[in-house]
């Protein structure tokens, strides 16, 4: 979901270079990973790298095909207190980590998604001897609501979720994208799916990945991440 808008924009740009139209349905990354396992037929599959590693393993996309398109950070926001649109954050949302560990622990109620970015966050707190201390203030967003209307609705205070998926939602604040010593960064891949017999879908992921699409995806706050 983190990557749905950025997408549209890119299948959008790949017609404007004379490839043929995709269409993409953007689902949570566990139901799209359980989906193409299933063996529903797809052309492209573009998940976070470690789930799409998993489908490569397992046979359900080409091996080969795989490729890095952007990376993603995870961001902190806190309730705006009125209607306005997210302020686009500069820098991180605290000095360092203690700053992190210092908000956890001053918050009510703590939201973060599901996905490798949620998983991440609270191995972290785990990792910091946390668990017990904040565990039970963690809120999981149900499947289709994001952090940030659980901070817009006052469930939470505090909020993790991926950069994209904050900038632009009414009522948050976008503190920034978490410190270099604790940073959780995501990198979304796509590749081509094993049971495609589309030979145009390599060279449309190939146009997705190419610097020709960089704009597009700095548009909509991700990072390139290294091929």
């Amino acid at each position: 979901m983190a990557t749905r808008q950025v997408l549209a924009e890119l299948a959008d740009a790949a017609v404007a270079a004379g490839f043929p139209r995709v269409e993409i349905e953007s689902v949570g990354g566990v139901t799209a990973a359980n989906r193409v396992a299933e063996g529903e037929a797809f052309d492209l599959v573009l998940l976070a790298s470690g789930a799409l590693a998993k489908l490569a393993a397992a046979g359900h996309v080409l091996a080969d095909s795989v490729v890095p398109l952007v990376l993603s950070q995870v961001a902190v926001a806190v309730p705006s207190g009125s209607d306005a649109t997210a302020e686009k954050p500069v820098g991180a949302a605290f000095e360092d980590a203690a700053g992190v560990r210092a908000a956890l622990r001053a918050a009510r109620a703590i939201g973060y998604s599901t996905g490798p970015s949620g998983d991440a966050l609270v191995r972290m707190i785990a990792e910091w001897g946390l668990t017990e201390e904040v565990g039970d203030r963690l809120v999981q967003a149900r499947a289709g609501v994001p952090v940030a209307k659980l901070l817009a609705d006052g469930e939470v205070d505090l909020g993790f979720q991926q950069l994209s998926e904050l900038v632009g939602q009414e009522g948050v604040r976008i503190l920034g994208v978490m410190p270099d010593d604790c940073a959780i960064d995501t990198v979304f891949s796509g590749a081509v799916a094993a049971a495609s017999q589309d030979a145009v879908a390599a060279e449309v992921l190939a146009f997705f990945a190419s610097d020709a699409a960089a704009p597009i995806k700095q548009a909509h706050n991700f990072t390139l991440p290294q091929h």
